[in-house]
């Protein structure tokens, strides 16, 4: 007896799974229901997929689903009329240009609301008195969104461990409906300004170390933010080099000599 038991937005798409794996069609299985899908919180977090258990009724039938794709007709345009079907996207008006970037600009607004309203509802469920200042990074190409408020620590934890959850949580929010990416960075008490400098005299420190014991040191693991600052803070050191290993979120950057 076979039996499998998959995973799915809904079970209607594990049961498709199981049978896809089976090559089998669906009266040659029995279906039971394990588990059936959650809705998620804001349609990001906390949802549940459904479960469900196909068995195959009988082996015999395994594989017998297979079903050769037909071979796609294939149109042959004569040399002569190759030219003539040449197409050319109509330029895009200075209106139209100055209209969808209008559009671009609304929905990256519209956006950032989207987030802020987020943490919004995350502060009144912890029961924080938190103020959220905005603005735009025009060189980052990212809105900044700046938490003020007392007990703030609880927001950061360890080395911003929870403030880069906060942040992950809220750019999804964001970009759920946007058709031009959004970037929103949160910080705190400017501590991402303080990290950034804490990192590139960490950097800076280890390969000196690197250099005089002639021994490569591992850094502990961290975000791909800051594995790119410290790359970049040693990019131009002829005598070291750096590189990643390791699997999320445990990958981390070792520092070695060249």
């Amino acid at each position: 007896m076979i039996v499998l038991e998959k995973s799915g937005k809904t079970a209607e798409e594990a049961i498709q799974e199981a049978l896809k794996e089976l090559k089998v069609n669906r009266d040659d299985v029995e279906i039971e229901i394990l588990e059936a899908s959650k809705g998620s919180l804001f349609g990001i977090f906390g949802g549940k997929d459904a479960k469900v258990k196909v068995t195959l009724k009988d082996e015999s039938k395994l594989g017998s689903a297979v079903v050769e794709k037909p071979a796609e007709p294939v149109a042959v345009v004569p040399e002569a009329a190759k030219a003539e079907q040449k197409v050319v996207a109509p330029e895009m008006t200075e209106e139209e240009s100055a209209m969808d970037q209008v559009k671009n600009t609304a929905d990256k607004e519209e956006a950032v609301a989207m987030a802020r309203e987020f943490l919004i509802k995350i502060f009144q469920n912890m029961k924080l008195e938190v103020l959220i200042e905005k603005f735009y990074n025009k060189e980052e190409d990212a809105t900044y969104l700046k938490l003020h408020g007392p007990d703030m620590g609880i927001l950061i934890g360890k080395h911003g461990q929870t403030l880069d959850a906060l942040q992950y949580l809220t750019n999804l929010v964001a970009n759920k409906e946007t058709s031009e990416r959004v970037r929103i960075i949160i910080d705190i008490e400017d501590y991402r300004v303080r990290r950034k400098k804490t990192l590139e005299r960490l950097a800076k420190n280890l390969a000196e170390k690197v250099r005089r014991t002639k021994t490569k040191a591992a850094l502990e693991p961290m975000n791909p933010y800051e594995r790119k600052l410290i790359h970049m803070t040693l990019q131009n050191d002829a005598d070291i080099q750096t590189y990643s290993e390791g699997e999320e979120p445990y990958r981390k950057v070792i520092i070695d000599l060249k």
